[in-house]
């Protein structure tokens, strides 16, 4: 064996030590994770000021959430007793770039002065090690469960999508390990309370709503320890719910089946990990018109948070098409926020006004669409005339 070959071999031993030890670190700290979900998490504040934050984010951000606090203000004009609205600052990609960290100390501290957020998108840095500012606050809010409705009614299709939101890929997606020029490798987390967690909400959900069944959703035959563990828990906790039916499915299959007209108005009720859950619900917006007409809830026992699901499109900043973007989205997540906090009535209004509002005015990203205002406008006519 050559003197080149030798060191090369002891650099790898040396490197793959450092990373078991990395690993044996990640192993303690997601057990302790695991250990205190078993002693339960903040209840939900009872009584008392409901107490909203908004948050612009970047790109079209700040031109969406000026068009969620017009509608909002309106719809809350006389709950001044019971609502009271802030701004929290500092959650921008420049500040973090600056300070280095997803989620500035100073910011969350504002974040946890609040019951819920609207929250705009938020730039995820490409490369390095920051992660993205939402997995931070999904983790220390522990907003567990991303719940994503879909519904067109002319196909028949009405689903809610529930994605396990503090676990999987994402839970240590910055935490990955590399021998340069040869493997990387990324970690997957899955916790027997976190899932008992999320299947218990997608279960309550559809016995709630008059649902009959519920579709598990993994890819259990190949990765057979955390996605086998996540749909035989989802079973486990089925059980305790009679007249609903838990079917599994494969990702794959189930992104093909969305797709198929014959069958797809069958499925009501989804429960999924983490990657998974992302990826298929951006599909399903699509299919309801776009990721545009789409909001998305993250909840946990004690906080909330509300948000569009799409970015923050830096390409229509870039070209001076921010104003031009459909604040659709985030006003679809402000709905799901007031049903959220007690305003069902407010909720539905809204909703209404949303969907005639995008019959009338289409903002489509580009010059000849129209304006966030005007979008904005319309739902604020449509409100008025209820």
């Amino acid at each position: 064996m050559s003197e080149k070959t030798e060191s090369t071999e002891r650099m790898t031993e040396e490197k793959i030590g450092e990373i078991t030890e990395h690993f044996r670190g990640l192993l303690r700290e997601q057990y302790k994770r695991a250990e205190a979900l078993k002693r339960g998490t903040a209840a939900r504040k009872e009584g008392g000021n409901i107490r909203i934050g908004f948050i612009d984010g970047d790109g079209i951000g700040p031109v969406i959430m000026r068009e969620a606090r017009r509608v909002l203000r309106e719809l809350l004009k006389d709950e001044a007793g019971r609502v009271e609205m802030t701004d929290i600052e500092g959650l921008t990609i420049e500040n973090r770039l600056r300070q280095g960290v997803s989620v500035p100390a100073e910011t969350l501290e504002q974040i946890r002065t609040c019951d819920v957020l609207l929250k705009g998108p938020t730039e995820t840095p490409k490369g390095g090690t920051m992660e993205s500012a939402n997995v931070t606050l999904r983790r220390e809010l522990d907003l567990f469960s991303n719940v994503r409705p879909v519904r067109v009614k002319e196909k028949g299709i009405d689903w809610t999508f529930f994605r396990e939101n503090t676990e999987g890929e994402y839970a240590l997606g910055s935490s990955g390990a590399e021998i340069p020029g040869v493997l990387a490798v990324d970690f997957k987390v899955t916790t027997d309370e976190g899932t008992r967690r999320i299947a218990r909400a997608a279960l309550d959900f559809a016995a709630a709503n008059g649902k009959t069944n519920v579709c598990i959703v993994t890819k259990a035959n190949i990765l057979k320890k955390t996605d086998g563990k996540f749909s035989a828990i989802c079973h486990e906790v089925a059980k305790e719910y009679p007249g609903i039916s838990a079917d599994d499915y494969y990702i794959d299959i189930m992104c093909a089946n969305l797709l198929n007209e014959e069958i797809r108005d069958r499925f009501q009720v989804f429960v999924l990990p983490n990657l998974y859950g992302d990826i298929i619900t951006d599909e399903a917006a699509q299919i309801q018109g776009g990721v545009g007409t789409a909001g998305s809830a993250n909840i946990g026992s004690r906080y909330a948070m509300f948000e569009a699901v799409h970015g923050s499109a830096p390409r229509l900043i870039a070209e001076g098409l921010g104003e031009y973007a459909s604040p659709e989205s985030i006003l679809r997540a402000a709905a799901m926020l007031l049903s959220h906090i007690g305003y069902g009535q407010k909720s539905a209004a809204l909703t209404a006004a949303l969907d005639r509002a995008a019959e009338q005015v289409v903002c489509d990203g580009t010059r000849k669409g129209r304006r966030a205002s005007e979008f904005g406008d319309a739902v604020l006519a449509a409100l008025s005339e209820k």
